[in-house]
């Protein structure tokens, strides 16, 4: 599969043959929705709790006398029925990470990549390096490109200039190749790839 490579000011430059084995897959909706529900799973903090029983303080003493009040017998004010009192089987402290095969989730980033050749909505840049970090002429350069809604991938380092000048552009995200994932592929309406991340790619999957 041939693809142009592009510069920042939306000229060729030159092409390059995306691998079949990466590139060329049938996109699997079932493979791609267990690594996005993987990744969100992962990120949930857990954290959130409510006091039990036990650590409300509280006296236990009987509230009032058991018959002739014409309600319900209570024996403390900690139940949940009372405002302040305990929570029955309440969120506690856990961890909502999952596992997931290692095979699955390296498939499933090359159906993503995929996905996003098959839809063309897959860009290679020559390089991403910026004279100063200046976001308006970024933008411009951007929208020439018709990138609105990008996730851009660099190689190990990002450019310094180019950083800065996109951090501050809606709805474009900036990663070098480590930090490629299913999730942000997929929530982004175009792919762009510079040669260095391309290169990164058929060395990590070959």
């Amino acid at each position: 599969m041939k693809l142009d490579v592009t510069t920042l000011a939306a000229k060729k430059s030159g092409s390059v043959d995306l691998p079949e084995a990466i590139f060329g897959l049938e996109p699997r909706r079932d493979i791609l929705h267990r690594m996005v529900a993987y990744q969100l799973a992962k990120r949930r903090a857990g954290t959130r709790r409510i006091k039990t029983r036990g650590e409300i303080v509280g006296t236990t003493k009987k509230m009032y006398r058991q018959k002739g009040t014409g309600g319900a017998r209570h024996g403390n004010k900690k139940v949940a029925q009372f405002r302040g009192g305990a929570k029955a089987f309440g969120p506690v402290i856990r961890d909502h990470a999952h596992s997931l095969p290692k095979k699955i989730r390296a498939l499933a980033l090359k159906h993503a990549l995929s996905a996003k050749a098959k839809a063309e909505e897959l860009i290679v840049l020559d390089d991403v390096q910026l004279d100063d970090p200046k976001t308006k002429g970024l933008k411009a350069s951007f929208d020439k490109l018709g990138l609105d809604h990008a996730l851009i991938i660099g190689g190990a380092e990002i450019e310094k200039n180019f950083q800065l000048a996109a951090r501050n552009i809606v709805n474009v995200d900036v990663l070098p190749i480590q930090g490629i994932n299913v999730y942000d592929i997929l929530r982004r309406r175009k792919l762009v790839l510079t040669k260095a991340a391309l290169e990164a790619l058929e060395v990590r999957f070959s």
